[in-house]
């Protein structure tokens, strides 16, 4: 990794949560996260493309500021995926100029979006 290329740049994101199990095997379900664990109140999670953490904290918030967007191709199929691994969609799929999305929160109660840019006519925005 380049320091220089990643000067200045968001490196890692950590989110609290309430229930640290519940929550990987919610995000590894509807997402395919992988995890490493380190010790009982951390773990350290790759998506494919970015890093970061979750930790174990008794007061995390529910809701996130700012609002984490993960990326989908096919918005329908990351909503049913979100509802098969437990999730609750909490702002059904809207559409905005970029395209559509929707918020769910996960068994823990952490908010996320979803989003993607084909609209619901299936037209990709470019």
């Amino acid at each position: 990794m380049s320091t220089t290329a990643n000067h200045l740049r968001i490196d890692y994101v950590e989110f609290a949560t309430r229930d640290l199990a519940a929550t990987k095997q919610f995000l590894a379900a509807a997402f395919g996260w992988k995890f490493t664990d380190y010790g009982p109140d951390y773990a350290s999670f790759e998506d494919g493309r970015l890093t970061g953490g979750l930790y174990t904290s008794p007061n995390a918030p529910t809701a996130m500021n700012p609002m984490i967007v993960i990326f989908a191709a096919d918005l329908e199929n990351a909503e049913a995926r979100v509802k098969k691994a437990g999730g609750k969609i909490v702002k059904p799929a809207f559409e905005f100029p970029g395209g559509r999305r929707f918020q769910f929160t996960e068994p823990s109660g952490l908010e996320l979006a979803v989003w993607s840019n084909v609209r619901a006519d299936g037209s990709k925005i470019a």
